[in-house]
């Protein structure tokens, strides 16, 4: 994601509206990840109404995170 951004505007700067924030928490709980998410993530120039939970393993976990975002 951080590539095709650059990609998208040439690897200059990229203007703040067009800026895609990825964050990753390798060493995080499920909880402290979505705690910050629901939280702490914040964009300088756009209003964020959505969360994007990208699960990239073969186990579907959907509900799980659901449940564990919800109560977080």
């Amino acid at each position: 994601m951080d590539n095709a951004n650059l990609e998208e505007f040439d690897y200059e700067e990229i203007p703040e509206e067009k800026f895609v924030m990825t964050t990753w928490h390798e060493n995080e709980s499920l909880k402290e990840v979505f705690w910050f998410a629901k939280n702490n993530a914040f964009h300088p120039a756009v209003e964020l109404r959505n969360t994007l939970i990208l699960d990239i393993t073969t186990a579907s976990r959907e509900e799980q995170f659901l449940a564990e975002y919800n109560n977080c």
